[in-house]
């Protein structure tokens, strides 16, 4: 893969430079509520701006039919990267329409500017190669130059991630390089014990990872929504808790597998239940009950692991060298059911070990929660793709940036 040092060494100046970021933050309205993902890919616009690129930023932000959605606007983020690039990012309320041939053509050297949501245009989903070329083939005349830095959408086969780059000289950007050099200490002569703590709603989300780290993790630890499905395969009661029945007879096979591997599969010992899901937009108390894993009454839903498996899970930790984390342990957003999460995230504070952690909610958690991110190894800001290279899959925006 090209470099943008390789790219800078070539000389960018007066260059439109497309650049792929990922600028899918979550929004409460307007207000962006966690910009680590804008934060993460500034440095490769300023190094890009600074040497006197014209830079077209594009990206999605959550899933709008293909059309415009004022609910899906990057209106609020490329007021974000403004500020924090400390100069003004110009913006255009389309795509490759009339504004956005009009901003781009009003750039300067070294200005930056953010074109709106790339999934306005059903051309940057669609899985018609011909459909999605075109769009791809609209996308190319705003630039001159591609740049793919926005790792959580690598593994997604999209115009503006996989057909772009081959219409366009390309190179990688900073933030790409650094994420898949972090995957690779996690998959090429990893330092052990390594552990994996996986969380989250949904097992079957993480069915392929667990899957192809069963022959190179030494323990697994499993929390979230997705932790019930394990204890089901077990043969405890669940309650109302969330359940993938189909799922059960697949993980009583990993549980059997782990044990004929030497992999340690560790569980919650104990959670927190609820007659309920809590109010998460008030936050009024829920009044949780602490109960052994073992023992969730048939009427109540888990919600987050108990404190004597926050104590368990940071026993198992502790001795780490290499752990990848992803998926809370619980219902984070309420505080009722934040200590599960921090507990890992304080467990991964405290160890020495090279500490991953991979992206998404988990992400947002740890920043939510008001832990500093410089504490841990690295904060991931693709979740999916982190998946998808664990799993061991080729991940079609990586490939595409192959030269």
């Amino acid at each position: 893969m090209k470099t943008i040092d390789q790219l800078l060494a070539d000389g960018v100046s007066g260059a439109r430079v497309f650049v792929r970021a990922d600028l899918n933050v979550p929004l409460d309205g307007t207000t962006i509520t966690d910009d680590g993902r804008i934060r993460a890919v500034v440095p490769t616009i300023a190094r890009l701006a600074d040497a006197g690129a014209r830079v077209i930023v594009a990206s999605h932000l959550g899933r709008p039919k293909g059309a415009p959605d004022p609910a899906f606007s990057l209106a609020p983020a490329a007021a974000r990267l403004g500020e924090i690039l400390g100069k003004p990012v110009a913006f255009a309320t389309d795509t490759v329409g009339e504004s956005a041939r009009a901003v781009v053509g009003g750039l300067a050297d070294g200005q930056v500017a953010v074109v709106e949501n790339l999934r306005f245009n059903p051309g940057e989903t669609s899985k018609d190669d011909a459909e999605r070329g075109a769009f791809a083939d609209e996308l190319a005349a705003l630039a001159d130059v591609y740049v793919g830095d926005g790792f959580g959408a690598v593994h997604r086969k999209h115009a503006s991630v996989y057909d772009l780059p081959a219409r366009l000289p390309h190179a990688v950007g900073d933030l790409i390089a650094t994420e898949v050099g972090v995957l690779k200490r996690l998959t090429e002569d990893v330092a052990r014990p390594y552990v994996v703590v996986l969380g989250g709603a949904k097992v079957s989300d993480k069915l392929g990872v667990i899957d192809n780290l069963l022959g190179k993790a030494d323990r697994i630890l499993i929390g979230g929504g997705m932790a019930y499905t394990f204890l089901k395969a077990q043969g405890h009661e669940v309650g109302i808790s969330l359940l993938q029945e189909d799922q059960v007879p697949v993980v009583q096979e990993y549980l059997k597998r782990a044990e004929e591997q030497g992999v340690e599969f560790v569980l919650p010992v104990d959670v927190l239940v609820a007659p309920e899901f809590p109010d998460l937009r008030t936050k009024a108390p829920a009044n949780p009950t602490t109960v052994a894993a073992d023992a969730i009454p048939a009427d109540q839903e888990g919600l987050d692991i108990g404190p004597e498996t926050c104590k368990l899970y940071a026993s198992k930790l502790a001795d780490a060298a290499t752990v990848f984390w992803n998926g809370p342990m619980g219902v984070f957003e309420h505080p009722d059911y934040a200590e599960g999460t921090r507990a890992v995230a304080r467990a991964l504070v405290d160890s020495p070990a090279f500490s991953v952690v991979g992206g998404g909610d988990s992400a947002a958690a740890v920043r939510t929660l008001g832990f500093d991110a410089d504490a841990f190894g690295h904060i991931s800001t693709g979740g999916g793709a982190s998946l998808e290279y664990l799993e061991g899959k080729t991940l079609p925006g990586l490939a595409a940036l192959e030269d």
